[in-house]
């Protein structure tokens, strides 16, 4: 052995380097013998307890973008051992100081805008090309809730239309419309190429505006 590699294995005394075998024992705690495969549900409410991480916390989103999970609720174990042999996470422990850096994506404008739209994909029924409402203004809020300033104002116009579904394109533009126009819509341009979700948000807010006003 070399001065090399006896110095990585000094360094790491504490912590055993990573195995795949340890990282798939694991992944094991959380399935049925019935689907070794796959961890559903129930597996994941246990998963989500013990890394201590609440299962509706964006750090979850995060973490199935790094696995490219393919649906809500469930984690294979091809995306289990994709993701956490990246995160060189075996043990709950090394999961557990991996969450801050998880989150951190958030804070990069081109990871967020690569979670953003996997959770499209991510969270839509797979029958449907389209995310239905409910869905789609819980995964909005989980991801601009915080940061768009206009985001209960959207919530609540919502609430009040017509949609009962919110397709990829909308989706998309939803983020750029929350990252490029000013709150008093004073930049929005009305023969701009924004879905006619976002125009007639912008006229609903308008009119309740100038309702506001003149109460």
């Amino acid at each position: 052995m070399g001065d090399k590699d006896s110095r990585r294995f000094s360094r790491v005394e504490e912590i055993p380097s990573f195995s795949q075998k340890r990282c798939l024992a694991w992944f094991r705690e959380y399935t049925n013998p019935d689907d070794p495969d796959m961890l559903g549900p129930d597996g994941m409410e246990k998963f989500c307890e013990d890394i201590g991480v609440e299962p509706e916390n964006v750090v979850m989103l995060v973490l199935a973008y790094k696995m490219q999970a393919r649906q809500m609720g469930f984690f294979t174990q091809e995306e289990w051992l994709k993701g956490l042999t990246d995160l060189q996470c075996d043990v709950i422990q090394k999961l557990q100081t991996k969450l801050e850096y998880l989150r951190s994506h958030l804070n990069d404008q081109n990871l967020f805008k690569a979670i953003y739209r996997y959770a499209f994909d991510f969270a839509r029924d797979k029958d449907q090309r389209s995310m239905d409402i409910e869905t789609a203004k819980a995964m909005l809020q989980l991801l601009l809730g915080k940061h768009w300033a206009l985001y209960s104002q959207f919530s609540q116009f919502l609430d009040q239309s017509k949609y009962k579904v919110i397709n990829k394109d909308q989706w998309c533009n939803i983020l750029e419309f929350s990252r490029t126009i000013c709150n008093d819509l004073s930049n929005y341009d009305v023969d701009g190429a924004w879905p006619v979700m976002l125009d007639e948000f912008v006229e609903w807010l308008k009119a309740s505006r100038s309702k506001a006003a003149i109460s």
